[in-house]
């Protein structure tokens, strides 16, 4: 499954956009301008190229001169909203605590020693070539993509779930890709506790995930939300891996039947009543994914996630000190 986009892909999928620097390349120090923004991340890291843009920061891709690889950095600069610092806050506490191979991690953080100066932090993660957004615009995904894309988007949901924590974000261009077809989660941002000690409705129309990978429940403005909203997220990917090609395409018999037991588990996850949705274990043991199934290989959290305290009424200057003891906190003992 490794070399999956080499060995199915009919030709193309393979260049999934990678951009090929050299490894030995020298290292800089101190500050680089990208396309009139400072990243201020040497001496470490340096060679930056821009990679893209989100709502409240830049990504670049940087050689790490420590590992020898290239990285990808984002810059975070969330410190004048207090919407940004609760989403940067989020992303920061459950990925620092998150470890699982779908979903992507944190290598290092960068901000000034003092809470004064500090403008903006950056994040140092894997760099992945592509996402599935990106894919889907270029490539027709066989059977064995989709369904390998698929087992490892429920693997790393498995893990978010049994942590007691709901992506709400979950779509294409959130799970980023290698070309050996590795798949991680990424932008917790949005995520929520599925706290039951917190009410949290009415959050969902001021944190709006991607309206078309939305669950009904959202949009009918449903008193409270479960890890179904999830679900329903990944079963709107699944359909649009799917929806390239005819409903019944199949090749042969064994093809014909995998299409057939597709859909019957996109039937599964796209139930409109949230409380008859699948579960993603039993997603997992469908028989449409049996070829990769293992139980004994799908670890969970060992401990449901909780916040300290809720983070919505906080104001920015109390976010940011608490950002700073997040990252102090990953300076000491994930450094030592």
């Amino acid at each position: 499954s490794g070399s999956c986009l080499r060995q199915h892909s009919g030709g193309g999928v393979v260049g999934l956009n990678s951009r090929k620097r050299r490894e030995d390349e020298t290292p800089g120090s101190g500050t680089e301008l990208v396309r009139g923004q400072a990243f201020d991340v040497g001496p470490r890291y340096s060679n930056l190229s821009y990679i893209g843009e989100g709502a409240y920061g830049m990504v670049c891709s940087a050689y790490d001169r420590d590992n020898k690889v290239r990285v990808a950095i984002k810059k975070i600069s969330p410190f004048e909203h207090q919407t940004y610092c609760q989403r940067t806050l989020r992303e920061i506490k459950i990925l620092l605590r998150f470890k699982h191979e779908n979903i992507i991690g944190i290598n290092d953080i960068i901000r000034t020693p003092t809470i004064d100066l500090m403008k903006d932090v950056y994040i140092v993660q894997d760099l992945m070539e592509t996402d599935l957004y990106k894919l889907l615009k270029t490539q027709h995904l066989s059977n064995d993509h989709i369904c390998y894309f698929l087992y490892q988007i429920l693997r790393g949901l498995k893990y978010i779930h049994s942590a007691n924590v709901l992506h709400r974000d979950l779509k294409p261009s959130n799970l980023l890709l290698n070309t050996t077809c590795d798949l991680k989660i990424c932008d917790f941002g949005l995520a929520r506790v599925a706290d039951p000690d917190h009410d949290h409705t009415g959050f969902l129309t001021e944190y709006v995930a991607t309206r078309w990978y939305r669950a009904p429940e959202i949009m009918l403005n449903s008193k409270g939300y479960t890890k179904s909203i999830d679900i329903w997220s990944v079963g709107c990917i699944l359909a649009e891996m799917l929806s390239n090609r005819p409903i019944f395409p199949g090749k042969h018999y064994l093809d014909q039947l995998n299409h057939i037991l597709a859909l019957d588990l996109l039937d599964k996850m796209l139930t409109f009543n949230p409380h008859k949705r699948i579960e993603v274990e039993e997603a997992l043991a469908h028989p449409y994914l049996e070829q990769y199934y293992d139980p004994t290989d799908e670890p969970v959290a060992e401990a449901p996630f909780k916040f300290d305290m809720e983070l919505d009424d906080l104001p920015k200057e109390t976010l940011k000190e608490l950002i700073f003891a997040e990252t102090s906190r990953f300076q000491t003992a994930f450094r030592s």
